[in-house]
């Protein structure tokens, strides 16, 4: 059988990373699994994209649809009329898509049209009820015409049953981006900045906003980056920023003496950060995720979430969009107040291995004679 694997964005190479090798596992045990990676082109820029390939193993893509920047509506456009020339050309078996990006909801909706190609959601059902957020938006339409869902968690579970969706097509498997974490985890590096600034296990802040309610805003983002550098008690606060963050950080005239701004870094690189770090402030899920598979306090910036399980079970806390909550945060922080947190079920770095032996037994593969 023929399974397109569909990747856009940052967030997407660190979920398809496993099942690559988990595909290629089965390849080579005799089972008849092709599988064609498809980069939509979505981020294009290297530090997006590239040094992701390189860093966690993935082999070059059959296909880049090259579709690089423009609108929602643009990028969605580009992408679905790219994988559809693919498509005509030669249709696949099952159309795996990941998270919550564009790509994955112009994908599933392209190969839904073709006749008889299913569709696979990695990290269905995942809602975090603000349809403020183009990927809630994603996740909703990719999930409505899903096929079969591979959820990491039982409330996501739950969502799909609300939704209507039986449980012969819900299989509760884990999280693909922690099988990624735990098999890089002894390849993290330091990076350059850590000599340059000094930095120390536990010494610094290292702090992520790319989301619109926080960073659109000059006036918020000026407060936010304030109250965190406040906040942080003279600790470091390492700030990686997202390219659509840089251009406003520009306009606001910021220049806290504690505050350290970096290029966008690799993602060994990164997580090593957050692993030494005393703590994490964010607007990302994906690293509340990584944050709470490596024991690290972290904050969310955000009314809602997608990951109820990083709060309820992990070390993450939702803090909401106001300013005025980050103080008291840090305080509990510095109190060593902050909750321990767990690992949620499942998350145990063999999800991907787990995807693909359902896969096969959806399609009835048998070893190849």
């Amino acid at each position: 059988m023929l399974i397109d694997i569909i990747a856009g964005a940052r967030p997407n190479f660190i979920k398809i990373a496993p099942i690559i090798e988990a595909i290629e596992a089965q390849q080579k045990a005799g089972f008849d699994m092709e599988y064609r990676l498809v980069h939509t082109g979505q981020h294009y820029d290297k530090k997006m994209s590239g040094d992701f390939f390189e860093q966690l193993g993935i082999p070059a893509p059959h296909y880049n649809l090259e579709v690089g920047s423009g609108t929602q509506a643009e990028q969605t456009g580009k992408i679905m009329v790219g994988y559809e020339q693919l498509l005509l050309q030669k249709p696949c078996n099952l159309c795996i898509v990941v998270g919550d990006v564009t790509s994955t909801m112009a994908c599933s909706i392209t190969a839904k049209k073709m006749t008889n190609i299913k569709v696979a959601h990695v990290e269905g059902g995942i809602r975090s009820g603000d349809l403020a957020m183009p990927e809630e938006i994603n996740r909703m339409v990719t999930d409505s015409i899903t096929d079969y869902f591979f959820t990491t968690s039982e409330t996501a579970n739950n969502n799909l049953r609300k939704a209507g969706v039986g449980d012969e097509r819900i299989f509760f498997v884990g999280n693909t981006m922690i099988d990624t974490l735990y098999k890089q985890m002894p390849r993290l590096r330091q990076p350059a900045l850590w000599d340059e600034l000094d930095l120390k296990n536990q010494g610094y802040i290292i702090m992520t906003l790319h989301r619109p309610s926080n960073v659109d805003n000059k006036d918020n983002l000026r407060e936010l980056v304030r109250e965190i550098t406040l906040s942080a008690k003279n600790l470091p606060v390492i700030f990686p920023v997202h390219p659509r963050t840089a251009k406003m950080l520009e306009t606001t005239g910021i220049k806290e003496t504690n505050l350290h701004l970096a290029e966008p870094l690799g993602y060994l690189e990164f997580n090593y950060l957050v692993k030494n770090a005393k703590a994490v402030i964010t607007d990302s899920g994906g690293i509340t995720e990584e944050a709470t598979v490596m024991g690290v306090p972290c904050m969310t910036l955000r009314d809602s979430t997608e990951r109820p399980e990083t709060c309820t079970t992990g070390t993450n806390m939702l803090l909401g969009t106001d300013p005025k909550n980050i103080a008291p945060a840090f305080e509990k922080l510095f109190a060593g107040k902050w909750h321990k947190g767990g690992i949620p079920e499942k998350w145990d770095g063999k999800t991907a291995t787990r995807i693909v032996e359902i896969i096969k037994n959806l399609f009835g593969l048998r070893l190849a004679v």
